[in-house]
């Protein structure tokens, strides 16, 4: 019988792919202000020996850090030391949200610690001196929330723009900590949004995911083409890991779009949950599987898998002509690089680079969430040539 090799990534939880993912997520934020050592070590040591199926230990163990997080922000707060405090109420937000991603059906707890998380960015934003705006783009029945944050660097009177769109299971807060701080350096500005079936959108708004997100996506470019701060001619879009599917189909569908980046590839989403579904859910996922039949709001995964139908690229990355850069790591667990290969052979733009990271750089898992400056250096270059030095 052949020996099994270890993964050639770090695992801080060996043998635990949902807990090591999410802790990783959280440990390679901390460049953006995220996270911090000492806070993630208590929140470790609380989760030693506890068995992976244990989510409500993992909760327990994020919100008791996040709150005592959130005691500190307060403490800053009140004493008018307001970075310290911005800083810290930007920590716990991440800690808040991260306990409640694995926590489905979303109970009472789940909801109060999600909150708590958006409670604590927004009073970041209050007192960071970063200049973002809590906004809210129309869209079908109601509207999506998200963050406008304004470029840095820039005498323009308007300023390119990127949209950045979330995943299965992430949100605008933790996408903030993924790299705009950094984007908005080059004189960018970004929309951060919640799309329908993640964030607040689904949470609070009952914003449910759909195939057709390209509604969302130009939503989006309306609302920015009345902004007066905005070059329109100049937006691209970005979105991570199911937002591979999300970017690309936004852009190929609405070309009012300059540049695209998939920030982990997709091809047929119906496919990758018909195995997952048939292994029993054991294999690599980043949530508990059932986080399906909710963001679907569907009973079962039968119909799960009959509403996922519609969700492929096929016949769509042919529509695409903006520049196209996709990015995907060489050990993806979750999505196989032959997808991605799929989807940038298919894509119809004459300006399209796909870059794949290797164990041996860094940056091999799922979004490159093992080494994330590098993949955030590599996509604003991108985005700062094709949208600012174009």
């Amino acid at each position: 019988m052949a020996e099994k090799k270890d993964p050639p990534y770090f695992m801080y939880f060996p043998g635990n792919y949902r807990w090591s993912a999410g802790f990783i997520n959280m440990l390679s934020s901390a460049p953006y202000g995220g996270s911090e050592i000492g806070e993630l070590h208590k929140i470790g040591t609380m989760l030693k020996g506890k068995a992976a199926e244990d989510d409500e230990a993992w909760f327990d163990a994020c919100v008791k850090v996040a709150d005592g997080v959130r005691e500190h922000a307060r403490k800053f707060d009140a004493g008018k030391h307001r970075f310290s405090a911005a800083h810290a109420y930007l920590r716990a937000c991440n800690y808040y949200q991260m306990a409640e991603r694995f926590r489905t059906p979303k109970d009472k707890r789940a909801l109060d610690a999600f909150r708590a998380g958006v409670e604590c960015f927004h009073r970041h934003v209050e007192l960071t001196d970063v200049k973002i705006e809590i906004v809210e783009v129309p869209f079908k029945d109601g509207s999506l929330p998200g963050y406008f944050v304004h470029a840095q660097n820039s005498t323009a009177g308007k300023n390119p723009c990127v949209v950045f769109f979330d995943g299965l299971d992430v949100t605008k807060e933790i996408q903030y900590m993924r790299g705009v701080p950094d984007l908005i350096k080059r004189g960018i500005s970004v929309l951060v949004m919640d799309g329908p079936g993640t964030g607040e959108a689904i949470r609070f708004r009952g914003h449910y995911l759909r195939y057709d997100y390209e509604v969302a996506g130009s939503a989006c470019l309306d609302w920015l083409e009345k902004r007066n701060d905005v070059d329109a001619k100049k937006v691209g879009i970005v979105a991570i890991s199911l937002g591979g599917y999300y970017s690309p189909r936004c852009a190929a569908m609405d070309p009012r779009y300059a540049a695209c980046i998939a920030w982990g590839a997709q091809w047929d989403y119906h496919a990758t949950w018909k195995k997952r579904i048939d292994a029993q859910f054991k294999t690599s996922l980043s949530v508990p599987g059932h986080h399906i039949t909710w963001i679907l709001g569907v009973d079962t995964l039968d119909q799960a898998l009959k509403t996922l139908e519609p969700f492929k690229l096929d016949g769509v990355m042919q529509k695409m002509h903006c520049p196209f850069l996709l990015v995907h790591g060489a050990e993806d667990e979750q999505i196989p690089l032959a997808d991605a290969q799929k989807q940038f052979d298919a894509c119809g733009s004459k300006d399209k680079t796909f870059r794949i990271y290797t164990a041996e750089e860094g940056g091999s898992q799922h979004c490159q969430r093992d080494y994330l400056t590098l993949v955030v250096a590599d996509m604003w270059n991108w985005f700062e040539d094709k949208l600012v030095r174009a």
